[in-house]
């Protein structure tokens, strides 16, 4: 028996009888829907189970929690998105929430009311306000405790990634959205980036044949960010003092995670993972802080270089990993390979047999025209001045609509829960001689039948 399958086990038998219909309407199964019309699944031949979907909310009222750096971008973008009203703002820093409340008031909105007592005055947010959505985007430790809050006062909640970091926190966000009928989004930007968007409507359109194999990554000097006074500074060195393993897995897993229909088809089955030494931060104090300054004497866990391999299901191999603590450019790697041909990121290009010169690549801008994602045809450049440009205006943008149009979120409780899961699975095996480690299955089986995600328009 692989680690994690005991309290897998036990956590389901009892949490079956619990769930009861709390379960069967997150899972979008509601008495008397028809499905006789859907496809049959890829796995079990069944017809789909509908995906989970909330009544539709004409003017999404939001708390924001934490508006500092992503925060801001996210508060910005909402601005500029019909349908949204920011009743609320919550930050330990009031400067932070007073300047999102001006930005709100210059843009024409109604004062929103602030919370700035302290690391849980979103409790009182969420106990005091009349809200739809609790949206957070704090440092990592602050995530499961602000959407548990959110989910349990009859909010949608959304967070930043990773939505979790430990496996008893993600089965806690899967079993409170279950409980409470209510959406859990992890807002994996990545997911909505040009390229990636671009591979998704190609693996749909089947010019990769069937899916096999796909790389990604996070992989980002974060040297001086880990070290600034400011900001993330504040607290992500903290986690590279006490933990090893791939840390920040959603960037690059998220979209291989779609084209590979995970949780609609396949699931992660279980993975493997290892890290090399720890020298980068210790090198980057010593260079950077002088004699006697007590950064020089920290210590870290951390390996600078993590490689993790998921194995799903279905067979399909994928390789992630997490590179913060060196010199580098930046890349998130981003390979996705088929029977077919494949394409690979950083630099973007494509080959597809039978279609390219043999053994040449294409630049991936020659499939543009015909396979650019309908959404970033539509809304190209939208939020482009902000942040990571326009990902980051169309998460925020695809999550209003859904909720507007009572439709299923495009990433759900299961998909953050089986990203962020990544994290303690490589910790675990990491530890363990990077012996393999197995995923849980959140979704209690019904990965088989639940629908592929489709190519959405604006």
């Amino acid at each position: 028996m692989r680690p994690e399958s005991n309290s897998i086990d036990r956590r389901t038998l009892l949490k079956l009888g619990a769930l009861g219909a709390g379960a069967a309407v997150l899972s979008g199964c509601r008495e008397g829907d028809d499905t006789s019309a859907a496809q049959d699944s890829p796995v079990s031949g069944a017809a789909p189970e509908a995906l989970f979907a909330a009544p539709p909310i004409e003017t999404v009222r939001i708390g924001f929690v934490g508006v500092g750096g992503m925060g801001s971008v996210h508060v910005r973008n909402l601005l500029d998105i019909e349908g949204v009203e920011l009743a609320a703002l919550c930050d330990v820093r009031p400067e932070h929430a007073e300047r999102a409340r001006d930005w709100v008031v210059e843009a024409g909105g109604r004062e929103p009311t602030l919370y700035t007592r302290g690391e849980t005055d979103f409790i009182r947010m969420c106990e005091a306000e009349d809200l739809d959505l609790v949206y957070a985007a704090t440092p990592w430790r602050w995530h499961v405790p602000v959407c548990v809050a959110a989910m349990e006062h009859g909010k949608h909640a959304a967070t930043e990634v990773p939505a979790a970091y430990t496996m008893e926190d993600c089965w806690r966000l899967v079993e409170t959205a279950e409980n409470t009928a209510r959406h859990c989004v992890m807002m994996e930007n990545v997911n909505y980036g040009r390229w990636e968007m671009m591979v998704f409507h190609m693996v749909r359109r089947g010019l990769f044949g069937e899916i096999l194999h796909g790389e990604g990554g996070y992989l980002h000097d974060l040297r001086a960010i880990k070290f600034a006074d400011t900001g993330e500074g504040l607290w992500r060195r903290e986690h590279s003092k006490t933990r090893d393993g791939n840390l920040y897995p959603t960037h690059g897993l998220g979209p291989i995670a779609n084209c590979m229909d995970i949780n609609r088809g396949d699931r992660f089955d279980y993975a493997v993972s290892m890290s090399g030494p720890s020298r980068g931060l210790q090198d980057f104090a010593r260079e950077h802080f002088p004699e006697g300054a007590p950064e020089r004497n920290e210590t870290f866990t951390l390996g600078d270089v993590n490689v993790t391999l998921i194995k799903t299901v279905l067979g399909r191999t994928i390789y992630v990993s997490h590179d913060t603590n060196l010199p580098r450019p930046y890349s998130r790697i981003h390979l996705v390979q088929g029977t077919r041909g494949l394409f690979q990121g950083y630099p973007e290009r494509v080959y597809i047999e039978g279609r390219s010169e043999g053994h040449r690549w294409d630049p991936a801008e020659d499939y543009l025209e015909e396979f650019e994602h309908p959404l970033w045809r539509e809304m190209a450049g939208a939020g482009a001045d902000r942040g990571h440009g326009s990902m980051d205006y169309l998460e925020d943008y695809r999550l209003i609509k859904c909720l507007r149009e009572g439709l299923p979120t495009d990433m759900n409780v299961y998909d953050g829960a089986a990203l962020s899961a990544v994290c303690a699975v490589s910790e675990s095996s990491v530890a363990d001689r990077s012996r393999p480690v197995d995923f849980p299955d959140f979704t209690r089986g019904r990965w088989e039948t639940w629908p592929q995600l489709g190519v959405v328009e604006a």
